[in-house]
């Protein structure tokens, strides 16, 4: 860990935690991932504050707090298999890694992926596997998964997400138009059935 670090990451963890996370796992990783290390490094002074940041190629690293909500919300245990859906700077995804999950993450911009595969590697996130391909088309080879998570908007659901959801697994994806708001939703399998939870309006960037 960089110890330079530590003061602002504790900052960010205890607004994080004011605001109502109350995850142990997700607040112990998201302490001990170096979050200044997945933003360019211009903006590295940046990087504990609880907004998002440019990470190039029109693409964002997403607020601590709505990184923090979101992997919450798929309730996870350590072990679990997670598909992410944009990889973008790697951060959600080590934070997944860092709670001891086994991470499947895509992404379509070759630059981001060889980046974020390159630090994930280097941090020693193992359980990181990524892929340049096209989200929206989700990973058969290993579903289905406990958890689905989109880290940019679609404007309507991929029907792989839903496919690709084992039993009692939840998918947290943000759904709405380009260029304005969405709705997050957590969106729960049961059976046949797709429990949807309305978990509040974001802004994230469009899933291309």
């Amino acid at each position: 860990m960089d110890t330079t670090e530590d003061l602002p990451k504790s900052q960010m963890v205890a607004l994080i935690r004011q605001r109502g996370i109350r995850d142990a796992l997700v607040l112990n990783a998201m302490q001990q991932v170096p979050r200044h290390r997945f933003v360019p490094e211009e903006l590295r002074w940046e990087a504990y504050g609880d907004y998002p940041l440019p990470i190039g190629h029109g693409q964002t690293i997403s607020q601590p707090y709505i990184v923090a909500l979101m992997t919450e919300a798929l309730t996870l245990q350590p072990g679990d298999k997670v598909l992410e859906l944009g990889t973008g700077s790697g951060y959600q995804t080590a934070i997944l890694a860092e709670m001891g999950m086994e991470v499947y993450t895509i992404e379509i911009v070759p630059a981001l992926h060889e980046t974020a595969r390159a630090l994930l590697a280097e941090l020693g996130y193992a359980r990181a596997h990524c892929r340049l391909g096209d989200g929206n088309a989700g990973w058969q080879e290993y579903a289905p998964y406990a958890g689905i998570i989109a880290t940019a908007a679609p404007a309507t659901i991929p029907a792989a997400c839903t496919e690709q959801l084992a039993e009692g697994g939840r998918l947290v994806i943000p759904v709405g138009p380009r260029g304005g708001y969405q709705t997050l939703w957590r969106i729960t399998r049961r059976g046949k059935t797709l429990q949807r939870e309305d978990l509040g309006g974001v802004a994230f960037v469009p899933l291309v």
